[in-house]
């Protein structure tokens, strides 16, 4: 009977489970359809090259502007409360996009669809981390993530394709009905008393205390520094990929992205299965490494296979990094603060990529854009040392929990 309930404790795939992974590849879809198509639409309604630029930039920025306040209410108010919230904003941002004939209109719905999406992740994420039993941490985190990861393979393709073949007006009522369906799933997310959580308060059943008004989590901050500089490299390869390959004489990039996705489909869970049994350390800094690797191997790239080496260097190292330090976000944080953790955890992903685009897009016009991967790997080597001189230390306290929330 004993190892019964053991095991019920320590399933993955539970409904609740199931259906934030669902409401989870749904926004991500309906996001990633506008990512590339927003600027082009942009352009078509009088914008400039900046305000093409600012579509991109204001929705980070509004994305990192809320999460701690998010993060705050979901130990606060509670779970379900701020993803519906969330998704209704960031729905109604998507549909009013149809009305956006002005560039400052675009850029204003641009800033509450962001503020929308940070409330959204930040909740979907911690709902999923609530969920996942404690000794499967790494793996659950591993599978939740492949929900973005092949939201990230359909969604620009799909979207270039509407535009290419439809209209606008198309692609803006197909984004609203991804994020309708997201809504609708979410609203049948209910987990309370599941493993002794409450999914609209982080303190009924828990035993825990009344969470604290402070928006960053403490615990939360040395994982989230080492995403933060893994994150920086990110956002040069986001944003300056494409007019690099195209100076290396390759016209497509785009199975870079494609090979980058499909490594960390099925590594992902691989990887959080091992860091469950054996340790984050085991796959963090050969993780780490791995990014190292793939931006020097950018940096000598002149071929398409040389390109797509790297992708799944990257896809690796990525994949291992980003999943086993949100378990770790988690495992540290107390569990009336899981919240404010993974909003803190996501702003530093958010911070990152931004502030990496903007970092390195100064870098390549002084030195070019070979240079500028090859200097980026100093960013993964600065995550590596906060890894040994700051969150090495605290994993001692993961195991002396026991990991038994």
């Amino acid at each position: 009977m004993h190892n019964d309930k053991s095991a019920v404790r320590a399933q993955i795939w539970t409904k609740p489970f199931i259906l934030v992974i669902l409401v989870q590849f749904l926004m991500f879809t309906s996001m990633y359809i506008l990512l590339p198509t927003l600027p082009v639409y942009a352009k078509s309604i009088g914008g400039s090259e900046t305000v093409a630029g600012l579509i991109v930039g204001l929705f980070t920025f509004a994305a990192v502007l809320v999460r701690p306040f998010s993060g705050n209410l979901l130990d606060s108010k509670g779970r379900k409360a701020v993803l519906i919230f969330g998704i209704i904003i960031f729905l109604v941002s998507a549909a009013s996009y149809t009305w956006a004939y002005l560039v400052w209109v675009l850029l204003a719905l641009r800033m509450v669809h962001g503020l929308g999406w940070g409330a959204t992740t930040t909740a979907a994420g911690t709902v999923a981390s609530d969920v996942i039993p404690a000794v499967r941490r790494g793996e659950g985190m591993g599978y939740y993530g492949i929900s973005s990861t092949i939201a990230m393979s359909v969604g620009p393709a799909l979207g270039l394709g509407i535009i290419a073949h439809y209209s606008f007006q198309r692609l803006f009522l197909i984004s609203v009905l991804f994020a309708a369906a997201g809504l609708v799933i979410a609203l049948f997310i209910n987990y309370e008393g599941m493993n002794g959580k409450a999914s609209d308060s982080s303190t009924q059943k828990t035993g825990g205390t009344k969470p604290k008004g402070v928006i960053i989590e403490k615990s939360a901050i040395a994982p989230s520094l080492v995403l933060f500089f893994t994150a920086l490299s990110y956002g040069g390869i986001v944003t300056f990929l494409k007019p690099y390959a195209d100076f290396r004489g390759i016209e497509n990039i785009g199975p870079f992205f494609t090979v980058y996705a499909l490594v960390l489909l099925f590594g992902r869970p691989v990887m959080g299965k091992m860091a469950d049994k054996y340790g984050a350390g085991l796959l963090l800094v050969p993780g780490t490494l791995a990014i190292a690797a793939a931006l020097l191997t950018l940096m000598q790239a002149s071929s398409m296979t040389v390109f797509l080496l790297a992708a799944v260097l990257y896809g690796l190292g990525f994949g291992a990094v980003q999943p086993v330090l949100n378990a770790l976000v988690i495992s540290l944080a107390p569990p009336e603060r899981r919240g404010a953790a993974n909003a803190t955890f996501f702003s530093a992903m958010d911070l990152g990529i931004g502030l990496g685009a903007v970092i390195l897009g100064a870098i390549s016009e002084w030195v070019g854009y070979s240079l500028m991967y090859g200097i980026s790997t100093l960013f993964a080597l600065l995550a590596l040392a906060i890894y040994f001189v700051v969150l090495r230390p605290r994993l001692a306290v993961v195991k002396a929990r026991g990991e038994n929330r």
